[in-house]
């Protein structure tokens, strides 16, 4: 089994390194199909096993490297780099603007949101009746709409999604 561990670490941590590299770029840039999302988290679970196996294997060599200012150097790096993203920003303690985005368009009323799809208050709250999510009033945020009506933000979402401005 050893001999196994040996003779494929370094190629499957290639070639699963590799296939996250690749969907990651697609993921960044919004291009290709959704199955790039599934993919990436996946199979970068999965080059845990064969990253780990690879420093099995180069253990001398892996530990020599942090004796030396560059190692120490790559890692303070990385580190410094994540953190920025642990720093809260407007929307609610940072993560993906286009959350907060969601949650400012999902927290305004229908009578707000309506002219940004090219359409009246009534006209928005028919769409809102069909999709099973009746609003009480013109008043009434979209997050309200959904919640009292048993639905989810995420639902909404979808429904926003769906109107054509």
């Amino acid at each position: 089994m050893s001999k196994f561990f040996s003779k494929y670490a370094t190629p499957f941590t290639t070639g699963l390194f590799l296939v996250s590299l690749i969907s990651g770029i697609a993921l960044f840039f919004h291009f290709g199909p959704a199955a790039f999302h599934g993919m990436h988290e996946w199979l970068s679970m999965v080059l845990i096993l064969p990253f780990v196996l690879h420093i099995w294997k180069n253990w001398r060599p892996f530990v020599c490297y942090f004796k030396r200012l560059p190692m120490l150097i790559a890692l303070a790096a990385s580190v410094a780099a994540s953190a920025v993203f642990f720093i809260p920003s407007e929307n609610e303690g940072g993560g993906n603007p286009l959350v907060g985005v969601l949650r400012t368009v999902q927290a305004a009323p229908v009578s707000l949101i309506a002219p940004l799809y090219g359409l009246d208050t009534a006209e928005l709250t028919a769409k809102l009746n069909a999709a099973g999510m009746p609003p009480a009033g013109p008043d009434q945020s979209l997050a309200d709409i959904a919640s009292s009506n048993g639905k989810s933000d995420r639902d909404m979402a979808v429904f926003l999604a769906g109107l054509k401005p």
